[in-house]
């Protein structure tokens, strides 16, 4: 999940993506599978409704709507991949380890929320303003943070790429793959897949 822009605005209302108590977080559970079952447009509040057993009026008591659902997805979702990412590489300062703590960071998360992230790729054409401008500064935020690591790398001798943007892309594209194709009853363990993705960036990064 990528793309371009800045930082989150806290704007004085719950963080995105964590409606308050656990209705409201059972509803928002119950759109994202939804959305990623029949897509936004073929979803209504009616459907998410029937699927937590809340009807009419007393949906709406917990959201406004179908739109600020799919926001609060999609910003929560960019939101917690950056949180993951500082924790990864807060406290490592040689640049090989950050590379790989971070794309494991993100593999790992892909591999654990694949709903959000085909809902966060699927549907960014659905959002409205100015939730998707939102999204998308965060989307560019957390592309920043791994060119960041690239480029410390680089000027540090540590890695040999043809171009930052483009290795950031695919070492992105590593996460979002694992997403689509990844089931926790596959041969290969989410440990293995996390390491060995980790390896393969490393190699994307031309480590020397």
């Amino acid at each position: 999940m990528s793309e371009r822009g800045g930082q989150s605005a806290a704007r004085g209302r719950p963080a995105a993506g964590r409606p308050a108590g656990p209705r409201a977080a059972e509803i928002r559970g119950a759109a994202l599978a939804l959305f990623a079952e029949r897509g936004y447009a073929a979803t209504t509040m009616a459907d998410i409704g029937a699927s937590v057993g809340v009807r009419g009026p007393s949906l709406y008591k917990h959201v406004g709507s179908k739109q600020e659902l799919l926001a609060r997805i999609m910003t929560g979702t960019m939101e917690d991949l950056l949180r993951t990412h500082r924790a990864a590489v807060t406290g490592c300062e040689d640049q090989v380890e950050r590379l790989r703590r971070a794309t494991e960071a993100h593999v790992r998360y892909h591999a654990r929320h694949r709903q959000e992230a085909f809902v966060g790729t699927r549907e960014i054409r659905s959002l409205e303003e100015p939730h998707r401008a939102e999204v998308l500064t965060l989307r560019a935020a957390y592309e920043q943070a791994f060119r960041d690591l690239l480029t410390e790398g680089v000027e540090a001798g540590r890695f040999r790429v043809p171009t930052v943007k483009l290795t950031s892309y695919a070492i992105l594209d590593l996460g979002m793959g694992v997403a689509v194709w990844y089931r926790e009853d596959a041969d290969l363990t989410e440990d293995q897949v996390v390491y060995q993705y980790g390896d393969f960036a490393l190699r994307l990064a031309g480590v020397r």
